[in-house]
């Protein structure tokens, strides 16, 4: 096993500097809004967890069964012995395939772990190392918006997209996103795409707004992370969470909405907002997608879908494709 050193964390005071950034860029909109990376501190992480293992919140599980069930034959649709996933955290969903890859004839030659949080990265390495012995464990930290490049090749890879959260991009930076995970493949890659889909909006709506409020309070920690980042002074009893469905764009959306006429200041940035009652600050977008769709997006990057495997209900889809 080699297991390559996790790079050290951006300096915090850069991390700052792109809160603040996305701050005034998102509150001079209307409506206001924030990037949903921004969710995620140690207590958002930890809520999002929770939001994983609700009764409404389908997304996680099913995926998880897709690749529970289907691992063996992507890896070997995909031929791959190298496994680079985007966005990894932790990298538990990821092990059915790194069984399947192990158990294959090609073999587990290399994982790539890629990800913004040196912890996580850490943590995660040290245990698929102890895992998959055999195997190099290599990590890259980055912004996947912006630091791809970084990725070194090795071997035949599949890159893996994975929880659904391409849905978290708008249309046109979606296709930026998927142009860039396009240059970084070459000649025998593949690229592994997880997409909710399009369903019942009464169930859409219920896996953003659940009965327990736990993704309420994961979605007003946004604002206790202004609060302790940027010195803002944001009531958290002054906003609630509403989730709706974007009929037209096909996602949904999670806003935090003022219940009352306010001023928030903050301090980092010499800011001061007029807030008036039922104005939101959107915090996240879920785009929801068809199959004929994630086609159209994929090739439009130069993509090839070449097979997709569904739950039992067919709530998520997860897509392999190769390059054109």
């Amino acid at each position: 096993m080699t297991t390559r050193p996790v790079a050290a964390e951006a300096p915090a005071d850069s991390r700052l500097e792109a809160l603040g950034r996305d701050v005034r860029a998102g509150f001079a909109q209307r409506p206001r809004t924030l990037p949903p990376k921004w969710l995620y501190d140690a207590r958002g992480s930890a809520l999002f967890d929770e939001i994983t293992r609700l009764d409404e919140y389908y997304p996680t599980e099913a995926e998880r069964s897709i690749l529970l069930d289907r691992a063996p034959e992507i890896v070997a649709v995909a031929g791959a012995d190298t496994l680079v996933e985007l966005g990894s955290g932790s990298s538990d969903k990821t092990t059915a395939l790194l069984d399947a890859m192990r158990a294959s004839e090609q073999g587990l030659h290399r994982y790539v772990g890629f990800d913004v949080s040196a912890d996580a990265l850490a943590g995660a390495a040290a245990a698929l190392g102890e895992r998959y012995p055999e195997a190099v464990i290599d990590t890259c930290l980055g912004d996947f918006d912006h630091d791809l490049d970084d990725i070194r090749h090795d071997g035949r890879q599949l890159v893996a997209f994975l929880g659904g959260t391409i849905g978290n991009y708008e249309p046109v930076p979606r296709a930026a996103f998927l142009a860039q995970v396009r240059s970084i493949l070459e000649e025998g890659d593949h690229f592994l795409l997880g997409t909710d889909l399009v369903k019942d909006v009464d169930r859409l709506v219920a896996a953003y707004d659940d009965e327990q409020g736990v993704t309420a309070r994961f979605n007003r920690n946004l604002l206790r992370i202004l609060n302790r980042e940027l010195d803002a002074d944001f009531d958290l009893d002054r906003w609630r969470h509403r989730a709706t469905w974007n009929r037209a764009e096909e996602w949904i959306e999670m806003h935090l909405v003022s219940t009352v006429d306010q001023t928030v200041t903050i301090g980092a940035l010499d800011l001061a907002v007029d807030i008036a009652e039922g104005e939101h600050i959107r915090s996240e977008i879920s785009a929801k997608f068809r199959p004929d769709g994630i086609d159209a997006e994929l090739a439009a990057a130069g993509l090839v879908t070449v097979e997709r495997w569904y739950d039992e209900d067919r709530d998520y889809a997860v897509t392999l494709a190769r390059p054109d």
